[in-house]
């Protein structure tokens, strides 16, 4: 019989990030990939800002510190697109 205690929280264990996608290799065996455009911060980055992350904590997301973003495992598995910020009109005014 399964319990609640047997219940681990999917990790990431490996990641890329292709022109096309970003593709978890998570610790439980799955695979998961999202479109790159979920993430407008890394669909407007360079190839070599997409390739340097680093996996935080112990594999609970990533983070790229070029562009300020940041990836959970939960959220490709919800799949929950980042949401861009809209400017506020006094934000333009100089």
């Amino acid at each position: 019989m399964s319990t609640a205690a047997d219940y681990a929280e999917p990790r990431l264990k490996q990641l890329r990030v292709t022109d096309d996608e970003i593709i978890a290799d998570l610790t439980d065996g799955r695979t998961v990939s999202v479109p790159l455009v979920w993430s407008w911060r890394l669909s407007e980055a360079t190839v070599e800002e997409r390739q340097h992350f680093e996996i935080l904590g112990d594999g609970q997301g990533a983070h790229w510190p070029a562009v300020d973003e940041d990836i959970s495992v939960a959220g490709m598995l919800a799949g929950t697109p980042a949401r861009r910020l809209n400017k506020s009109p006094n934000q333009n005014a100089a």
